[in-house]
């Protein structure tokens, strides 16, 4: 594969130290990141709660970055103004919980920010097809959405293969897909190779003793797979 499109870090906030947030912001940060992931958990959808806007607000406060916000909530409409008032560039939205996602996209949009939708990992691709022409971007997981440091699921990376031939078909090279879960050296040129271009890594740049170098080895392994 060789994409036309850069590849972008978005290292996840999950993992991060949050008793000294704002240290590892500025850490991945200084070491090239180009978005911050931040996942978004209300303990229904998922079986984790995390955090919510004013959490959001005080990152925008210290970072420059833009903050990618994936909601993994029972009820993103509600809460979309919310988050790009405090500082989202991008939200996400789960197809599983919404019977309008059509009308949810373009809310996105709207209040100003990037509007992407997220499948689970038994979620067929399928789901996404009748709104190919109003996303920004779409994000793969490639685990099970709720905890940080969990296996990559391999199939994913058919998924991801999948995708992208769906949204090329539709005229829509344009469209990012975007990768969580189990993002590492290793399995960044998969998915790279598979079309992705942002990849989300979390475990594998906030819990390593090196967290620049980790993230350096990311890049440059799916820099590897995308020439």
């Amino acid at each position: 594969m060789s994409p036309s499109r850069p590849i972008l870090m978005a290292p996840s906030l999950l993992s991060a130290d949050f008793a000294a947030l704002g240290a590892s912001i500025r850490v991945v940060e200084d070491a090239g990141a180009d978005l911050l992931h931040v996942d978004v958990m209300d303990g229904h959808f998922v079986p984790n709660i995390t955090i919510g806007p004013p959490v959001v607000k005080a990152v925008k406060r210290v970072t420059g970055l833009p903050l990618d916000v994936h909601l993994m909530i029972e009820r993103p409409d509600d809460y979309l103004e919310a988050f790009v008032e405090a500082g989202a560039s991008l939200v996400s939205v789960h197809v599983e919980v919404l019977a309008h996602l059509h009308r949810t996209l373009h809310r996105i949009k709207a209040l100003g920010a990037r509007a992407g939708v997220v499948l689970n990992p038994a979620t067929p691709v399928s789901a996404i097809e009748e709104v190919v022409g109003d996303l920004d971007f779409v994000l793969v997981m490639s685990v099970n959405p709720g905890f940080g440091g969990q296996r990559f699921i391999a199939r994913s990376v058919e998924k991801i293969r999948a995708i992208r031939q769906m949204l090329d078909a539709a005229g829509r090279d344009d469209v990012a897909i975007e990768v969580d879960g189990g993002i590492d050296a290793t399995t960044a040129p998969l998915v790279v190779a598979a079309g992705a271009s942002m990849l989300v890594a979390g475990n594998a740049i906030f819990a390593q003793p090196d967290p620049p170098a980790a993230m350096a080895r990311i890049r440059a392994a799916a820099l590897g797979a995308a020439r």
